[in-house]
């Protein structure tokens, strides 16, 4: 880079990439980062920007796929009969298409790295997108890379290898945040060669299920069966599943280092939010076809045994060296999970330190990733690896992820209602924002009933981000 492209101090700063048309007539400077950062940017070109169509994709796919969908039919099945549990695969599946219209329709208007944290920020108020990039960073990102990498290493310990888990995470951690740091190009192999290893062992797994597995509608009943619709934990089992379909909208962390971002971001999710949808239901198929409540309760010991759903399937149908192969195939599919979070999350970071709420080192420079970012998340994460309080914070991640999708797409009806506003959502747009929001509140309502937990965890977040917003403002 030259060094009249370097970044200078004390100059305007611009979104280049930011299409003016969107913000009120009367409110310009919204075009501009919302902090005290106020050093020149230099966009990357399209040529220069690493991600296309195919990156997103990856993205996508990596983030939603991890251990979810190998665990949470076991939890369902001790309430729900087959049918009714894939309904709620269903019904999630259409909750999860509905933010992908929400999240792209936000993407053309502003095509800017950052994800929530940029648009709750703009299109409806500096400290909710402060509240949500903090939400991000501890919760979104660095406490699934804790939780992933954790597995990988008590995966590895059930194949005796000689290491504890918690070593084998941060191992994990550190190289995959290594190959996440030298270049966006390594950055971009690397994560394209783990989602094509993900994608060959997901299709394995499926056409060994399909073919050695049972067909006929599956009779069983759950313990807990009732006569009636099971509404309530019919509502709790979308928390599961929610969870399982989140990272449908990762593409949009990375949005300014896309070469066509308004076209490349919303197709990205689409395609591989309905790939995964194919991919979860085959899944859930297969579970439900060849295995009885009974054995699913195997999940509630997972911690002790990490015995997933999809290690008693291929046990049963092809003996223990399937359920040995089935672990190789847990630890590839988790570590393609770290990589996607590690090559995404770390742009949030990047966004609230160009707004001046981080130090300048964490937005890094122009065209290379943001390795200060980089390392701040992975040792968040490492620290989240040997703490004991884990898994209570992660009880509350669904439900805190849920309301910043649900502020999201309120956002869309900000930029429709406001005259001011001179580029507006469409009507699909508007009328997918409005079921997600509704979506959004009965699931919390049902939520805050099961676990009045989750309003400390929220005001606790709440209290903590927005005291860090006045400090540093």
């Amino acid at each position: 880079m030259k060094s009249s492209d370097r970044p200078r101090k004390n100059t305007k700063v611009l979104i280049a990439a930011t299409p003016p048309s969107i913000f009120p007539a009367e409110n310009k400077n919204l075009n501009s980062p919302l902090g005290s950062n106020n050093e020149q940017v230099t966009p990357l070109s399209s040529d220069e920007r690493p991600f296309g169509l195919f990156s997103g994709i990856g993205m996508v796919f990596a983030n939603m796929i991890g251990a979810g969908v190998f665990l949470s039919t076991g939890f369902m099945a001790q309430d729900l009969r087959p049918g009714e549990i894939l309904l709620a695969w269903a019904v999630g599946a259409v909750l999860a298409l509905c933010g992908v219209r929400v999240y792209s329709a936000a993407a053309v208007l502003l095509p800017e790295s950052g994800g929530e944290y940029r648009y709750l920020s703009i299109l409806l108020h500096r400290s909710l997108g402060h509240l949500t990039g903090w939400t991000t960073m501890l919760i979104g990102f660095s406490a699934p890379v804790a939780i992933d990498a954790l597995a990988v290493g008590a995966f590895a310990e059930t194949m005796h290898f000689p290491v504890s888990p918690q070593l084998t995470a941060t191992s994990l951690i550190v190289g995959i945040s290594i190959a996440h740091a030298l270049q966006l190009k390594t950055s971009l192999w690397t994560q394209n060669l783990l989602v094509a290893i993900k994608a060959l062992l997901l299709g394995g797994f499926i056409a060994a299920g399909l073919t050695l597995g049972s067909w006929e509608w599956p009779n069983w009943q759950p313990p807990r069966v009732d006569t009636s619709f099971p509404l309530r934990p019919f509502m709790n089992s979308l928390f599961f599943i929610m969870f399982a379909f989140s990272g449908w909208n990762a593409a949009i962390y990375a949005a300014s280092e896309f070469r066509h971002p308004q076209r490349d971001i919303p197709r990205a999710m689409l395609i591989g939010c309905l790939g995964v949808t194919g991919i979860y239901f085959l899944v859930n198929w297969i579970f439900v076809a060849n295995l009885t409540p009974d054995q699913a309760r195997a999940v509630f010991d997972y911690e002790n045994t990490r015995i997933t759903l999809g290690h008693l399937v291929i046990r049963n149908l092809t003996g223990p060296v399937g359920g040995s192969a089935m672990s190789v195939a847990m630890i590839l599919v988790l570590t393609s999970a770290v990589s996607a979070m590690t090559l995404v999350g770390p742009r949030v970071c990047s966004a609230m330190a160009r707004d001046g709420f981080l130090p300048r080192q964490f937005f890094g420079t122009a065209g290379r990733p943001p390795r200060t970012a980089i390392a701040l998340q992975s040792m968040i994460a490492m620290l989240l690896v040997w703490s004991q309080s884990l898994t209570q914070m992660l009880q509350s991640m669904g439900a805190i992820l849920t309301i910043f999708a649900a502020l999201t797409a309120l956002s869309l009806f900000r930029v429709a209602l406001d005259p001011r506003f001179t580029k507006k959502p469409g009507q699909i747009d508007m009328v997918a924002a409005a079921v997600y929001i509704l979506a959004s509140g009965i699931l919390l309502f049902f939520g805050f009933q099961n676990s009045p937990n989750l309003l400390f965890w929220i005001g606790a977040l709440s209290g903590i981000s927005l005291g860090f917003y006045l400090i540093s403002r």
